[in-house]
């Protein structure tokens, strides 16, 4: 009998695309943002994605005060890979960015592969108040912000994460994104498995047309062939329906309150666990198995919970 594929679930849990106004079940504090990761991992989530946020506000933040708030307890809580974000929010500097994967050496860290336009400013036609002065013009001057992630800065981010035998969620916003991870997996600077996450539906990216996440599947395999993993996050509204193309394709998913705040039309999710286990129902329901950390580790060639410097 042919054993079921195993699939690995990330949860992106709080990022710093939304505003605390968008829904009350955001998490901000570090307390908040640990017992959604530990419940996400419950529900079987192998990977949490991790941001950072001022608690007072909700403002995005990479200082590392803040993560140690949350990383020790999420380790000793659950034996989940943590993924921290190098990506940060758009108005940061790449220094700005690194400070929490070098000072915790993750076994997974995000890394973008290309600067472009990041279109939040739609979301101020469904949103007319917010609770705090910074969510309105944050949202509003995206329409002229740059998301910079050029090639020195991805080199930087590489450079600097190397000694630390942290991997990489490969973020690709667009197709040419995959030729720029291909450029430097042949300077030796990525080494596979490569861990490759589509991001679908942002304004400014590639769309979530199914014919999109098939445009971007077919490129990824012609680049890297058996070296790499294929996932998708799907923004808002698409989050499901293109998990569930991926899961159709063969790849894996990620789902999460910093992609998606929906549970269904019209309904917010009430936390990102509940999101992992809509997913997780979808992908048994495909008769596919979902993969434990440990199994995630051995998939992605991770150097184990046991490195990390939280």
């Amino acid at each position: 009998m042919t054993r079921a594929r195993k699939i690995i679930i990330t949860c992106a849990v709080t990022g710093s695309i939304h505003t605390p106004s968008m829904s009350p079940h955001l998490p901000l504090t570090p307390a908040q943002i640990a017992a959604e990761a530990i419940a996400a991992a419950e529900a079987g989530a192998a990977i949490v994605h991790l941001h950072a946020r001022q608690p007072e506000d909700g403002r995005p933040s990479q200082d590392p005060a803040l993560f140690q708030q949350f990383l020790p307890q999420i380790k000793a809580a659950s034996d989940v890979v943590v993924n921290i974000t190098t990506g940060g929010a758009a108005t940061m500097t790449t220094q700005e960015r690194l400070l929490p994967a070098l000072q915790f050496k993750p076994e997974v860290a995000s890394l973008n592969m290309g600067s472009m336009n990041f279109g939040l400013y739609p979301m101020l036609g469904r949103y007319k108040s917010f609770a705090h002065d910074w969510e309105e013009p944050y949202l509003r001057d995206s329409d002229e912000r740059i998301f910079k992630n050029t090639f020195r800065d991805i080199e930087t981010i590489l450079r600097s994460c190397a000694e630390n035998g942290t991997r990489f969620e490969i973020e690709c916003y667009d197709i040419g994104h995959l030729y720029t991870a291909a450029h430097f997996l042949e300077r030796g600077l990525i080494k596979p498995p490569l861990f490759i996450q589509g991001v679908f539906g942002i304004l400014g990216g590639i769309g979530a047309h199914t014919e999109d996440v098939a445009h971007m599947k077919r490129t990824a395999d012609r680049l890297f062939g058996d070296d790499y993993l294929f996932s998708v996050l799907g923004a808002g509204r698409n989050q499901m329906p293109v998990a569930t193309q991926s899961l159709l394709l063969g790849g894996n998913v990620r789902v999460g309150l910093e992609d998606s705040l929906w549970d269904a039309p019209g309904k917010l999710a009430a936390s990102n666990a509940v999101q992992v286990q809509r997913i997780r129902a979808i992908a048994e329901s495909l008769a596919l198995q979902v993969a434990t950390p440990d199994e995630a580790r051995q998939l992605l060639g991770l150097k184990g919970r046991n490195a990390v410097a939280f």
